[in-house]
C-alpha cells in the first residue's frame, strides 16, 4: 500500500460522519423525517448511503429521536452507530450535543454534520467539505451562492464549544458566525441543492 493511500485512510477514521435524523416532522403532520420515502427506501437510507459514496467510513453515527424504534426497524442502517435524543423535541441543537457528546474520546479530530431532511446535497458536496480538513482546528461547511449550509465540518477543538452554543433548532450556526474569521466555505452550488422538507409542498422533492 503507498504514502498516499496510508494518508487517505488515516484521514477517514479523523473525521467521523454525524447524521442528525431525529426530527419529528411538526410541519409534516408529525411523520418523522427519517422515515419519508425516497426512491422507495427511509429517507435516512439515503442520506447514509450519500455519506459513505462521498467517502465517509462505514460506522455513520446517526441521531435518531422521533419514532427512533420504527426508524430501526424499518431503514437498514447497517454499519450505522445508532445514537438516541431523547430530548429531540426540544430541536435539532439537542441532537447536535447528543452526537458531539458521543464522539468525545472517539479519537476522531473531526465531524462531518449532515442534516437527513436534504435529499439534494449528494456525496459530491459531502466529498468537497470533507476534503476542506487539515487539522481539529478545523471548520468549514458548503456554501450554496456563497451562503452557508451544510454539511459542516467541526474540528475537535471547536466540539465543546459548539455544544455549549447549540440550543432550539440553531445547531452550530451561532458558533460558525462568531468565528467567521475562521470558517472556510466550499462551494457546493453546482452539486448541490440545500433545499429542506419541512413543508407538505416539499414532499414534491422526494423520489416514488
Amino acid at each position: 500500500m503507498n504514502d498516499r493511500t496510508d494518508q487517505a485512510i488515516d484521514q477517514d477514521r479523523k473525521i467521523a460522519a454525524l447524521l442528525l435524523a431525529a426530527g419529528g416532522g411538526r410541519r409534516l403532520g408529525g411523520h418523522p423525517k427519517a422515515l419519508l420515502s425516497h426512491h422507495g427506501r427511509p429517507l435516512v437510507e439515503h442520506a447514509v448511503r450519500t455519506l459513505r459514496d462521498g467517502g465517509c467510513t462505514p460506522d455513520v453515527r446517526v441521531v435518531l429521536g422521533a419514532a427512533a424504534d420504527d426508524v430501526r426497524g424499518t431503514a437498514d442502517l447497517s454499519g450505522c452507530v445508532l445514537l438516541e435524543n431523547p430530548e429531540w423535541e426540544a430541536g435539532m441543537g439537542t441532537s447536535l450535543r447528543t452526537g458531539l457528546d458521543a464522539l468525545t474520546g472517539s479519537g476522531a479530530a473531526a465531524a462531518l454534520v449532515f442534516l437527513v431532511d436534504q435529499p439534494g446535497v449528494g456525496p459530491q458536496a459531502v466529498a468537497r467539505v470533507r476534503a476542506a480538513y487539515r487539522s481539529p482546528a478545523t471548520l468549514a461547511a458548503a456554501a450554496y451562492g456563497g451562503r452557508r449550509g451544510h454539511p459542516v465540518l467541526l474540528g475537535a477543538d471547536h466540539w465543546a464549544g459548539v455544544a455549549a452554543a447549540a440550543s432550539g433548532d440553531r445547531g452550530a450556526r451561532g458558533y460558525l458566525t462568531r468565528h467567521e474569521e475562521e470558517l472556510r466555505l466550499v462551494e457546493c452550488g453546482d452539486v448541490a441543492d440545500p433545499a429542506d422538507i419541512d413543508t407538505p409542498e416539499d414532499l414534491s422533492r422526494l423520489s416514488p
